[in-house]
């Protein structure tokens, strides 16, 4: 009888691909990347709701998800839904496919965080160019600067500071929508990248910015970090506010001491991590994702 087959979504394996697919190979897991580019979707009798390359027979064992393609918005809603649809079928998502839906929109997730009353930095989303500059002028009179980001990016990519109204001339939205947060001063430039995991913090690095970003995809460098108990509960908090079974949390320190949580990743990558870190990241994670299939090592 072959063993059970776990699906990588991913459209780039890569490091993390290999660790993955390592960590299932040593638990007697088979393992196969797909994209949900191939995924198909049959409302059908008699017929797998979906199918993907190597599971034409059978739905797999569970999912982890390593990456959402982008697209047009009915390309995306499709993308999710074939995680959905797996999911209403028994298959287990990791994480959990609301809970990417609502880390990926950082609209919604910094509206969640607020609500549960973790600190976040003031924001405004709109579609309106007079209320993005209403907003960030109100931010300037207070001395304070304005950073504009698109709704939906990853690894500092289309970020930007801005200093003053003039900064603002040239600010275009991003999909028809400007999103706007107060800058949060920070010396040194720093923050931490705290990686939770069924619902507890297992590891955090600093990241130190080579600007005014952390980003390590724009220059910023990883030193290990230790976890204080602000730090464990500010990210755990942040995870299950955002249905996460697991999360790579955002969060910085701001000159006068106060934690800001910026975001939570649900779809964090952890190479960054695992190389400051003595915690076998990927092993806790196949390890989580195997309870929630209700496997075991085989």
């Amino acid at each position: 009888m072959s063993p059970p087959k776990v699906a990588i979504v991913t459209d780039d394996p890569g490091w993390h691909g290999r660790r993955l697919r390592q960590a299932f190979a040593e638990r007697g897991y088979e393992t196969r990347c797909v994209s949900l580019l191939d995924g198909h979707i049959y409302i059908e009798s008699g017929r797998l709701p979906v199918t993907f390359p190597g599971f034409e027979s059978s739905l797999p064992a569970g999912v982890f998800v390593r990456g959402v393609p982008g697209g047009t918005l009915e390309e995306i809603i499709t993308y999710l839904n074939l995680l959905h649809i797996l999911e209403k079928s028994g298959v287990k998502i990791y994480n959990p496919t609301r809970g990417i839906e609502l880390s990926v929109d950082k609209g919604i997730a910094s509206f969640l965080l607020h609500q549960e009353g973790i600190p976040t930095p003031p924001t405004c989303i709109t579609g309106r160019r007079n209320q993005a500059l209403a907003f960030a002028d109100t931010i300037f009179l207070q001395g304070e600067w304005v950073v504009s980001k698109p709704l939906f990016g990853a690894q500092g990519e289309g970020i930007e500071l801005h200093q003053s109204l003039d900064c603002l001339a040239r600010l275009k939205p991003v999909g028809g929508v400007y999103y706007l947060q107060q800058y949060i001063r920070c010396d040194p430039v720093r923050d931490w990248r705290v990686f939770v995991i069924a619902g507890r913090a297992i590891a955090a690095m600093s990241r130190y910015g080579a600007d005014w970003r952390t980003n390590v995809a724009q220059g910023g460098r990883c030193e290990k970090a230790d976890l204080d108990s602000a730090l464990c509960l500010l990210a755990e908090k942040s995870a299950r506010t955002l249905l996460l079974d697991y999360a790579g949390v955002d969060i910085l320190r701001d000159t006068k001491g106060n934690y800001w949580v910026l975001e939570a990743n649900g779809i964090p990558a952890w190479k960054g991590l695992q190389s400051v870190t003595e915690t076998d990241v990927t092993a806790l994670l196949v390890d989580d994702f195997l309870r929630h299939c209700q496997l075991v090592s085989r």
